[in-house]
């Protein structure tokens, strides 16, 4: 059976500030590259980002989705059933980034999602374009206001 390949990275230069998120999405031998930038977000929230747009990018719902981030935080809230236990009880104890876990818990009903950890900064080229794509935004822009997060910061 055939499957999307999603590999995903986020960056922020200081946590919090400045920030980008780099995603590749490989199906049936298409490759397709997304990122942005934010002016003031965090690192987690940049890879969290990453993933959501990556599966927001996708229109073929009836395809296994494997996706491969350097993000302990994603991968373990994922399987360990961190994020399920969040929404049970409403997010108690002010868990971060509580909007862009909805968001994901949201897209991620309508397909069947697979995480894989990934060694940050080794050897994995689509990881490391990942973080070419990540860092370039971050640090040039263009930059668009994470405005969930500067309205939790406030």
């Amino acid at each position: 059976m055939d499957k999307i390949v999603i590999y995903t990275d986020g960056s922020s230069r200081g946590n919090p500030g400045p920030g980008g998120y780099g995603a590749i999405l490989m199906w049936g031998g298409k490759v397709k590259e997304i990122g942005a930038a934010f002016k003031k977000t965090t690192n987690n929230r940049m890879e969290l980002l990453a993933v959501i747009e990556a599966i927001k990018a996708l229109k073929a719902k009836h395809l296994p989705v494997h996706i491969f981030t350097d993000s302990k935080y994603i991968v373990d809230s994922v399987d360990k059933k961190w994020l399920d236990n969040w929404i049970r009880t409403d997010f108690k104890g002010g868990k971060k980034n509580r909007d862009l876990w909805e968001q994901y818990h949201g897209l991620s009903k309508h397909f069947k999602i697979k995480f894989h950890w990934v060694k940050g900064h080794a050897d994995n080229p689509y990881n490391n374009r990942c973080d070419e794509i990540a860092t370039q935004l971050a640090d040039n822009g263009p930059w668009e206001t994470d405005t969930e997060y500067e309205a939790i910061e406030k």
